[in-house]
């Protein structure tokens, strides 16, 4: 390794010695506007000023009635990437055009110079932003955002998200929820990002990709309980309780060759077989990897996951 960097966490990022974080990737940026090829509008927006957190707002360019919402939270390790990647941009406008949906998608602080729970802090302050509009007062004295003020249903409202996004998706719905006029219907989580100390199913044979997990983890979260701090794994004893999800029903998506599958497997079999009374619903594609649909979004197996995740919002 060079010896100008401290720390490196292939194939993401490398902090040198110096302090300054060299991201390898996710930091391609592509500007909203009207996508030629789906119709869908986006701009960008500042929804915590206090903290500088932004998002990127999606429409369909015609909206005669009010539509569902899709609060987005993108993946990345807690480290990588933003709604403005070109990945994650055209991904947003592919689901917003074949759901019939407004999204946002929400662009929280990145480890290291922001360590965690800062991102799950962000996504649950852009949360309640967001809730805030279904009410008169508004949110900390901000004008409200028109896109969702005028054009969604906040009685048709869905959380989502991949990888690290999918993990705090899980985590926004086991908060105390007090919104008013303002119901989250379902939570789509796309390849989850759960981790635990002691291998399971693939993970036990596939050492250097266990490895490889490991350290993601112990850079974005330096503690004692490593691999299993409750932030990524849900099921140890100080973790919340799963069947206290606030919404009605589960979509879990999991890639066949994906070393994450396992824990998507986990969740979906707690789910299902704890006291929570909504449904549980579990997609798996063979022979991807981890997003693979973010990465091939032109491929069979893509459309066919993006159009799965459009049933379960519009069922």
């Amino acid at each position: 390794m060079d010896p100008q960097i401290s720390i490196d966490v292939p194939p993401y990022l490398r902090v040198h010695k110096n302090g300054t974080v060299e991201r390898l990737v996710g930091i391609d940026v592509a500007p909203p506007g009207i996508d030629p090829q789906t119709n869908v509008i986006s701009k960008d927006i500042t929804i915590l000023p206090k903290t500088g957190v932004t998002a990127r707002l999606y429409s369909p360019t015609k909206t005669s009635t009010k539509l569902s919402l899709l609060i987005y939270l993108h993946g990345g390790a807690y480290c990588i990437s933003s709604p403005s990647d070109p990945l994650y941009h055209n991904s947003l406008n592919n689901l917003v055009a074949e759901a019939n949906v407004i999204a946002i998608s929400v662009n929280y602080r990145l480890a290291p110079e922001h360590p965690l729970p800062t991102a799950y802090d962000d996504s649950w302050e852009a949360l309640q932003w967001v809730a805030s509009h279904a009410v008169e007062d508004g949110f900390d004295g901000q004008e409200k955002e028109n896109w969702i003020k005028d054009k969604v249903d906040f009685n048709r409202v869905f959380l989502a998200g991949d990888s690290a996004g999918a993990n705090m998706g899980h985590y926004m719905c086991l908060k105390e929820h007090n919104f008013i006029n303002f119901k989250i219907l379902g939570l789509v989580m796309v390849n989850p990002y759960f981790w635990g100390k002691e291998p399971i199913g693939i993970e036990i044979s596939d050492y250097e990709r266990k490895k490889m997990v490991d350290k993601w983890w112990e850079f974005v979260c330096p503690s004692y309980k490593g691999s299993d701090d409750p932030l990524i794994n849900p099921f140890v004893e100080e973790a919340p309780d799963i069947e206290g999800l606030c919404v009605e029903k589960v979509l879990v998506t999991v890639a066949e060759k994906d070393i994450l599958k396992e824990r998507g497997k986990l969740y979906h079999k707690k789910l299902v077989n704890s006291s929570w009374k909504g449904s549980a619903e579990f997609y798996e594609t063979e022979e991807e990897d981890h997003v693979f649909h973010i990465f091939n979004p032109g491929c069979d197996k893509a459309k066919s996951l993006v159009k799965r995740i459009a049933v379960f919002i519009n069922e």
